[in-house]
């Protein structure tokens, strides 16, 4: 099972840990190789096991889950988080995307939507379902431009002018918090097109995955707004590139 995704289960309490792996580890393409029950340990375990995804509790003793986010995002980049929140915990959920998570699991999602959570986390193709994307945002949307001490870097400024249209298109879309094939349909062009153009959105933004690129459409103010509205139909035609 080489091709598992080896997932990190990082929560204080035992009962959900155990839930959780019961209910990855009856999936083919996924192998539970750890526990730990707080941050300092998620750290350690992270650096020894090298998971490709950590599952990661918010609220723990020790060192929180924002912390042990931070600490593993920064030394340990090719593994991913997920973390699980509430949003009556906003301020967490915020803390977690600076951070570095790149995705998020309501503690009360179906068992479906924790497998689909962890497997598109793990490709980097959706980081997260408009669902939490759209609830999410119009928490800490207000508080992106709250904490920001300075306007957004010129560079960032430089990089989304350097998009195409259609690029941009996805982008916005992407910030609004539309799947591929949902961006897919609202522009009228192909899913496997949709992602390629990701991919080169992402690059040019130099943003780490899907997540990052919501964080900076609203740090920039364009989602939510005239600015933000898709131009979508079969008459908008890219640039070429």
């Amino acid at each position: 099972m080489t091709d598992a995704i080896r997932v990190l289960l990082v929560d204080d309490q035992e009962l959900i840990r155990v839930g959780f792996r019961m209910v990855l580890d009856a999936e083919d393409d996924i192998v539970v190789v750890g526990e730990a029950g707080d941050g300092r340990a998620a750290i350690a375990q992270t650096a020894l096991l090298a998971p490709d995804l950590v599952l990661m509790d918010i609220r723990m003793p020790e060192l929180d889950g924002i912390a042990a986010t931070e600490a593993i995002v920064r030394d340990h980049p090719q593994t991913k988080v997920l973390v699980l929140t509430t949003f009556d915990l906003d301020e967490y959920a915020f803390g977690a995307i600076r951070a570095g998570a790149s995705g998020f699991l309501l503690k009360d999602a179906q068992r479906h939507e924790m497998i689909s959570a962890v497997r598109a986390v793990h490709r980097g193709d959706a980081a997260l379902s408009p669902r939490v994307t759209r609830a999410l945002m119009e928490h800490v949307t207000p508080r992106l431009g709250a904490t920001s001490s300075a306007a957004p870097a010129a560079e960032e400024s430089a990089a989304l002018e350097s998009l195409t249209d259609r690029e941009r298109d996805v982008f916005l879309a992407i910030g609004r918090g539309l799947t591929n094939a949902e961006i897919a349909q609202t522009l009228y062009v192909g899913e496997s097109t949709v992602k390629t153009h990701v991919g080169r959105v992402l690059a040019k933004l130099q943003a780490r995955d899907r997540i990052h690129a919501v964080i900076l459409a609203h740090r920039h103010g364009l989602v939510g707004d005239e600015r933000g509205e898709l131009r979508s139909g079969p008459e908008s035609t890219p640039r070429p590139g």
